[in-house]
């Protein structure tokens, strides 16, 4: 899953939620530094990848633009279903999508210390952007992804993965909603998180650099 997604199923504990954002920038080794809920939330984070990967709903979804991606359609998955989430967070939480974003924002800015230095270099380009927001329309995921192909190594294949979520757009956003309540579930009942309020029970934090 994408960020979003990660984001959502940290609950409302903000340590989770850091570790669970930086979960693929710290290797086994450094897990001492972290307090115990990052570590949870860093752990939480890759039984969530996990999960996802041996879907089939999500196998079925990577399908249709494994024809170019390959090994990079799990990365472009997860931000068709951010996108989807996005759009139907309603449907997840009472909360609305632009004050929650905001609160996520500034919790990440208040735990700079924790973050690693990759994501601390891309964090203030993150929260001007508004990564997040932009998931929810087509053109601002095309955007994300030349950026993305101009930065790693991910295949410039844009166009062809644009013309595919306009395409399929019906069928990816279903199997997206067939499968978030199972992950959701899942997060659950192995890690306990509460998913009734997505609150953070700091409220609204100033976002500095």
């Amino acid at each position: 899953m994408n960020y979003l997604a990660h984001i959502y199923l940290s609950g409302t504990n903000e340590e989770i939620l850091v570790g669970n954002f930086i979960g693929d920038y710290v290797k086994g080794f450094e897990l001492a530094r972290y307090s115990e809920e990052v570590r949870k939330g860093i752990m939480l984070h890759r039984h969530i990848d996990s999960f996802t990967d041996t879907n089939q709903i999500v196998k079925k979804s990577k399908m249709r633009i494994n024809e170019k991606y390959r090994k990079y359609s799990g990365i472009i998955i997860d931000i068709f279903y951010d996108h989807f989430l996005v759009n139907d967070w309603h449907t997840y939480s009472n909360h609305p999508i632009q004050d929650f974003i905001l609160q996520v924002h500034g919790i990440l800015c208040n735990h700079l210390d924790a973050l690693p230095e990759g994501v601390r270099l891309f964090l203030p380009s993150f929260i001007k952007n508004n990564w997040i927001k932009k998931y929810s329309t087509i053109e601002g995921i095309e955007d994300i992804l030349h950026r993305m192909s101009s930065r790693t190594t991910l295949p410039e294949e844009t166009d062809f993965a644009i013309k595919v979520l306009r395409e399929e757009y019906d069928m990816l956003k279903e199997e997206f909603a067939s499968f978030f309540p199972a992950l959701i579930h899942y997060v659950s009942d192995s890690f306990g998180i509460s998913f009734e309020q997505e609150v953070y029970p700091t409220g609204l934090k100033k976002i500095g650099f």
